[in-house]
């Protein structure tokens, strides 16, 4: 197997627990690690929902995100982990591990206030050991997002996908005030490290569910699953990991990375600035 190296550019950061709102780990057993993907193996289901849930009060309302899994059969560990973002900026990660397990389910509910755009990415993940045949895994990455509409001049709802044209624009609404503040952020990260972005495509970390059936840009069917394994190897040791709340007195507040696919197919390049201001530089060689 290709090696890959996988290290920040302004030095390694402690891996520490997130302590923030809506944030929980096991720190005993949060790992995800890849190994070659067992093709005789795999998931029976698995996927990431976001759903409205009932009023709070006037000004507050709950939203229930889960993150479940199943495979065909216990494994040595199976773990999930999730990461939403609400309005582009990180509001919380759930992890959740079974040794010998075959069902993952996890559950939370947060509360909300406002015209908000939610957004859930999760990857799903299972260590196999079988005797003295090398180790191996499964995997796969799900999402969802949701938009709840809070005005005072509607009436409180919910959608996925915009059917009236008053959802139409608020989806436009909302997706063009997010985009212009975390395509601010990205150019900063981009000029920072003088990265020729022609050179790439660009990727939001919460887009990564969407190559399931086609390769990440730059990449072959015959190196996706290990690039992808590895990358989210990478993400959780480093970003997910990484990433702690202890200097703010509020919940995390780190836009959704950027992910850069080189063109040529040699690299890719993970940038995110983190809630203390701090910017980050990830790179994976395939």
């Amino acid at each position: 197997m290709k090696k890959v190296w996988l290290y920040w550019v302004l030095g390694p950061l402690a891996l520490a627990i997130i302590i923030a709102l809506y944030t929980q780990f096991d720190k005993d057993k949060s790992v995800i690690k890849y190994f070659p993907i067992d093709v005789e193996r795999t998931f029976k289901s698995f996927g990431t929902t976001l759903d409205f849930g009932q009023q709070e009060d006037e000004d507050e309302y709950e939203v229930f995100w889960k993150v479940s899994s199943e495979s065909d059969g216990p494994m040595y560990l199976r773990q999930d982990v999730s990461l939403l973002y609400v309005n582009g900026r990180l509001k919380g990660i759930v992890s959740k591990w079974e040794e010998n397990g075959t069902v993952i389910e996890k559950e939370t509910s947060i509360h909300g206030e406002d015209s908000q755009k939610y957004q859930a990415i999760s990857f799903h993940h299972g260590e196999i050991h079988e005797g003295e045949v090398p180790i191996k895994s499964i995997q796969a990455t799900s999402k969802d997002e949701l938009y709840v509409i809070d005005s005072p001049h509607t009436v409180r709802s919910s959608f996925k996908s915009p059917m009236t044209p008053e959802e139409k624009e608020w989806k436009k609404r909302l997706d063009h005030t997010i985009h212009q503040q975390i395509e601010a952020q990205w150019t900063e990260l981009l000029n920072h490290y003088q990265i020729p972005k022609e050179e790439y495509t660009l990727v939001p970390l919460t887009d990564l569910a969407d190559y399931t059936d086609t390769p990440f840009p730059g990449t072959t069917e015959e190196n996706f699953e290990r690039i992808k394994g590895q990358l989210w190897e990478g993400l959780y040791k480093n970003y997910v990991l990484g990433i702690s709340d202890t200097k703010s007195s509020h919940p995390i507040q780190s836009y959704i990375p950027l992910i850069l696919f080189d063109k040529k197919g040699k690299h890719l390049i993970v940038l995110y600035e983190d809630d203390t201001g701090k910017k980050h530089q990830l790179i994976q060689y395939y």
